[in-house]
Parts: structure tokens; sequence; C-alpha cells
């Protein structure tokens, strides 16, 4: 076989094992169900004349909560109506069912659609579940991962609560189909390790058959991976995918490229073979943006605390929630663009300490202080593509913003990560994140990289990313705050 025919069947087998996960019962939706899913239908809607609207059948869905927030994952059957031109409609006076799928921002009281996803199905609604057969892009017939209708509450913090419900469900008779006995062993010690609970039989199940599906997808992953990084469980491994990247990811990064900056000046000197600014006291401890889209606000506070202490010799931990409340441009956890952070530091007058302003994960009303200001920036530079001068103008400058595509992180333990260009596409970056320096491991290049995962994810909170080849787009929107 040809090795592009690989390729193409590797990649093939890494997307298509999203179908695994079994259907969930369908139940009658709660009222909470029925806001977001009605709000998804008028955006849907919108635009038709009244004749042309669609309605909505059945819906199900879960609901995760953060501080005022709260993101709805929602699956619903829509009907069209019948189409009544034999010159537009295939199928004239016939219905067309739609199976959709939603995902539903609820901030400050504010709607907002974040994800729709819908495609023609044969839907037969009964007590039992509903057959979820649809399209992709491609006109081909797949299945997608469903989530049921069970509420869950991240906040409950007794595990023994769900050792209760994973210790019975570990007889091999009442396993979902795509488990073994030795990975229910597994996902109880993920429970055990990072405390998760879940309030029912039915949820713990659902969670076991979406940690299954993730551990084949991390072991293709891991197969695929041209470095030396190792993929397996983490705290994330419980989540689908489409939970993972609209939590925790930020996709304005790859819509939006933000203000215009000048290009700042790269040092004439090579840069020398390493180098690495947490050993020089300009990079503060890991921090965790929970679940909030609020890593551009972390990537650029990163960036300004170590160009604060180069200029004033002075190591402060600074505000992101400041950002995340008066930057009026940005979108909060929904998503933001270094370069205009920059721009609402300027035009706030600085940031205050992190003590001051504390992080709270999500948009609250601002309350910055021009007194409790402790850091101010005078412009921002975006910096060049070459890794080569990235690298000289990080050693002589400080840390760097940048931005990467996240393939594979949701499962990243440890190593240097090198993914396949394919499917790590520099035109496709959705996380920002802090470069605090480079070097070598056993002759492979790498970048040091700070994440806001916290420091239970990766290697005590930091990434390691191939250097040298382009990775995953992490020369492609590099920037810094001028202070001076």
């Amino acid at each position: 076989m040809a090795p592009w025919l690989q390729l193409l069947s590797l990649l093939g087998l890494l997307l298509g094992d999203a179908a695994a996960a079994p259907a969930p019962v369908w139940e009658p939706p709660t009222s909470e169900l029925l806001k977001p899913g009605r709000f998804a239908l008028r955006m849907y809607n919108r635009g038709r004349a009244a004749e042309n609207r669609a309605t909505l059948g059945a819906i199900r869905g879960r609901v995760r909560r953060a501080g005022r927030g709260s993101l709805y994952s929602l699956e619903a059957t829509l009907e069209e109506p019948p189409c009544n031109d034999p010159t537009v409609c295939q199928l004239p006076l016939s219905k067309k069912t739609l199976l959709c799928s939603f995902e539903v921002l609820d901030e400050l009281g504010k709607h907002m659609l974040l994800r729709r996803d819908c495609g023609p199905v044969d839907t037969k609604v009964a007590g039992s579940g509903i057959a979820q057969g649809c399209w992709d892009s491609g006109g081909q017939a797949s299945f997608r991962l469903s989530l049921d209708s069970l509420p869950f509450h991240p906040h409950l913090d007794n595990t023994n609560e769900t050792l209760n419900w994973v210790l019975p469900l570990m007889n091999k008779d009442l396993l979902p189909k795509n488990f073994s006995e030795k990975m229910a062993s597994i996902f109880k010690n993920f429970v055990t390790t990072y405390n998760r609970t879940y309030e029912t039989k039915e949820e713990t199940k659902w969670r076991m058959s979406v940690f299954a599906n993730n551990m084949m997808r991390a072991q293709k992953i891991q197969a695929l991976d041209q470095g030396t990084a190792q993929y397996g469980v983490t705290k994330f491994s419980d989540l689908t995918e489409e939970e993972f990247r609209t939590i925790y990811l930020n996709p304005l990064l790859r819509e939006d490229p933000g203000k215009k900056m000048r290009l700042a000046k790269i040092p004439k000197d090579p840069p020398p073979p390493d180098w690495d600014w947490r050993t020089k006291g300009a990079v503060t401890k890991v921090k965790d943006q929970g679940m909030c889209g609020s890593c551009w606000a972390f990537s650029v506070t990163g960036n300004v605390e170590g160009q604060w202490f180069l200029n004033q010799g002075t190591l402060l931990s600074l505000s992101e929630q400041e950002l995340l409340d008066c930057d009026k441009v940005d979108k909060a956890c929904m998503g933001g663009v270094p370069s205009t952070a920059y721009s609402a530091i300027m035009t706030l007058g600085g940031l205050e300490t992190e003590e001051d302003y504390s992080y709270q994960g999500h948009m609250q009303a601002c309350s910055f202080s021009t007194e409790k200001a402790k850091v101010y920036i005078n412009d921002s530079v975006e910096l060049s593509r070459s890794e080569h001068k990235l690298a000289a103008w990080l050693a002589k400058n400080g840390p760097i913003s940048v931005a990467i595509n996240a393939f594979g992180m949701q499962f990243y333990r440890h190593g240097i990560a090198h993914p396949l260009r394919p499917l790590c596409s520099p035109w496709l970056i959705d996380h920002a994140v802090l470069l605090v320096g480079y070097g070598n491991r056993s002759d492979v290049p790498f970048w040091a990289i700070k994440n806001s995962w916290g420091s239970d994810w990766g290697e005590e909170g930091y990434y390691y990313l191939h250097r040298g080849s382009g990775a995953c787009g992490v020369n492609t929107m590099a920037s810094s705050a001028v202070i001076d």
C-alpha cells in the first residue's frame, strides 16, 4: 500500500471511532432544556419565511455550569416542513427529519449558539432510544457521539458515591459493550485520581463509554505521533471531543486575526543552543483556567509577567480576571485574541495583580481600579514566523505569547509531541499558550510551553512540542507586549 494510502487509512481510523458510544435513552426534556433548545431552533430558522421554518421534535442534553454561566450540549430532532415545489425538492410533499447537535452558552442571561451540526436522518423515537445515522459533510453515512438527558454536577466532590456505581458495573454482564474488565479497572483509578463524581448509574455508564472511546483514540494519536510524547489517561478523559473543545479551547483564534501589530526587530546574534526562562525567574507558577475558554488571557498575562520582570526586575502574578471582565472586544470565556487583549490593557491603564483581582473563571462586572494597577505596557509587537528567529527573540527578550492547534492535548501526558501535519493543521489553531524556553532531549528539538490547565496536566502543567517544523502552527501567531 502506498504511504499516502496508509496515512489516509490511519486518519480514517482515528477520526472514525467517535461512533462507538451507545445511544442513551431519550427522556422527556426538562423545562431547563427547552429554553436553550428553543433558542437553538430560532437560530436555525433565522431568515426563513414562516412557512419554511422547522419545528422542534425530541430533545435531550446536559448542562455544565461554571460560575454564572451554563453550557448546554443538546441533541434534537427537527422537522422540516413539506416542500411543494418540484423544481426545488427531490421528494415533494414529504417532511424531512433532521438530527442536530447544538452547543448553547447561557452567560449572564444571554444565549449564544456556539455550534450547530445538522443532517438528515431516518429517525425513530421510541421508548428505548433513537436511530442516530446522519450524514457528514462529504455525504457519507456516519454515527455521532450522543449526550443523554441526565444532569451532571461538577461541583460535587464525594468520590465514594461514584465508586458505589462503578464497582457493581465492573461485573462483565453490566459493562457497556465496548468495555472490558481491565478498562473498568482503569476507569475506577481515573475516578479516584481525579475525584470524579456522577449522580446516577446511567451517567456513570455513559462516562465509562466515553472514557473507553477516548482510550482508543489516545492509542491512535500515540501511534501517529512522530515525537516522544506519551498519550493516555488525563483529567479530561471522560469528556467527549465536543465537550472538551467547547469548554477549554478558543475557536476565535482561527476566525479573527485581531488587531494588526507592528513587526518586532529580531536580534542579530544567533540564539543559544537552549534557553529556559523558568530557571531565570521570569515565569510564574502554572495556573488553571477552569471550565472557561480564557486561554487567551493567560497567554497574554504570562507574556506581560515576563516582560515586567525583564524590565523592572520584579515577578508579579497578574490578573486574567481583569481581562475577562474589562476587555470589551474579546469574549471572556467564549474566547479572545492576544492582540486585542494588549490593546485592552493599554486602554484600561494597566493590570492588577492576581492577589488584588482574583480569578473566578466566569465573566463578571468590571471592577478594575487604576490605583491598584501594578503593571503597564506601552505597545505590542508581532514576531517572525521563523522558528530560528523566534528562539533568538525569546532568549533575549522573554517568554512569547503563541497560539497552537491543540490536537492530541486532551490526552497528552509527557514527552515531545510531534503530530502529523494533516492532523494538526497550522490553519486550525484553537488554543493560546506561552513559550518559555527551548532545547533538545535526546537530539529531539522542542519548545517548552506553559499551559493553563493546572499543574495536574502534562509535565507539571507544561507541554513540549517539536521545534523547527512549524508543528501545530506554533509559529503562526507569536506576539509580545512592549514595556519601555
